[in-house]
């Protein structure tokens, strides 16, 4: 299948592994540029040293495009901006924040930069600071998520901006890709469906959590602190949230949930946060990135030739 996303990035399906803090490493990123989508590391937090130490990995096992995901609150994201730019990092997709400061300078060095977006507004703003394509990512998202439905988002944001559209935020197989296609969208971003792959690092007792969730299994944080999360539901989330009713302050808040996603990433899913996407429902095995890819593009072509016959 060939977009203008796939063109742009140069590989062979429409299909973006999502940048889960933790989760999304060399290993699991270079799986999926290997089977044909494009892999992306993760910065999240972690220290500059292994950001670099990741990408000089993945340049090991692939020779595929990938990409790296800066969050933008991170304290250090200067230093990992310095990191892309050094080590000639193929893409970025950047989140929780507008990178427009940082957009001309990785683009001096030929790196296409990708924010994640969750409204019009922010599209087009970045869409002036010459980002080369955005990814619109609606609420049904695991992890910081905006308010906007991706059905809402979607064709809004393609409406409003020239540049390429990638969808994100409750897509898990082919019937969400086409759906997105349908929105206007040219690629998707998926990060809940790659938890349960082969490749993908992340604790067995995080990937249970995971594949057991129903659809009404997740919920959402810190709504009051501006920047909220979507996780699974657990004791740890439970509290977090009754917490948030009972008025807790935003510095106790955050003082609570400080490094409770890598705590289940290392399987202590009772006093961590189970990041994860409202489709977890409708992720129930686990699968090699490269059948996941192909189980995907031939579902969506299935679809596509039972649509064109009607």
């Amino acid at each position: 299948m060939e977009t203008r996303v796939t063109k742009l990035l140069q590989i062979e399906h429409p299909i973006i592994q999502g940048g889960m803090v933790w989760l999304s490493n060399a290993i699991l990123a270079a799986a999926v540029s290997n089977a044909g989508g494009l892999g992306i590391i993760a910065a999240g937090h972690a220290p500059p040293s292994w950001v670099l130490e990741q990408v000089q990995l993945i340049k090991k096992m692939t020779n595929k495009p990938f990409g790296v995901n800066i969050m933008l609150l991170s304290p250090s994201v200067d230093e990992v901006i310095k990191i892309v730019i050094q080590e000639r990092v193929p893409i970025v997709t950047t989140g929780a924040g507008n990178p427009s400061k940082y957009i001309e300078q990785l683009k001096a060095v030929g790196t296409i930069v990708i924010p994640v977006i969750p409204s019009c507004a922010i599209a087009k703003k970045v869409e002036r600071s010459g980002a080369d394509a955005i990814v619109a990512e609606g609420t049904e998202s695991g992890g910081h998520i905006g308010e906007l439905t991706t059905m809402a988002l979607v064709p809004q944001v393609v409406d409003s901006v020239n540049i390429p559209v990638i969808a994100a935020g409750g897509i898990a197989d082919g019937r969400g890709l086409v759906a997105a296609l349908a929105l206007g969208a040219e690629g998707v971003q998926m990060g809940t469906r790659f938890i349960c792959s082969t490749e993908c690092t992340v604790s067995d007792e995080y990937k249970e959590a995971v594949l057991k969730a129903k659809d009404r299994d997740t919920l959402v944080t810190g709504r009051f602190t501006g920047h909220p999360v979507r996780c699974i539901k657990s004791n740890f989330s439970r509290n977090l949230l009754k917490l948030e009713k009972d008025g807790i302050t935003i510095k106790e808040f955050e003082k609570l949930g400080a490094g409770s996603l890598r705590k289940a990433v290392e399987g202590n899913v009772k006093e961590g946060t189970i990041m994860s996407g409202q489709i977890s429902g409708l992720v129930k095995d686990i699968k090699p990135c490269q059948q996941i890819t192909n189980d995907i593009m031939n579902e969506t072509q299935t679809i596509l030739d039972s649509l064109h016959k009607r």
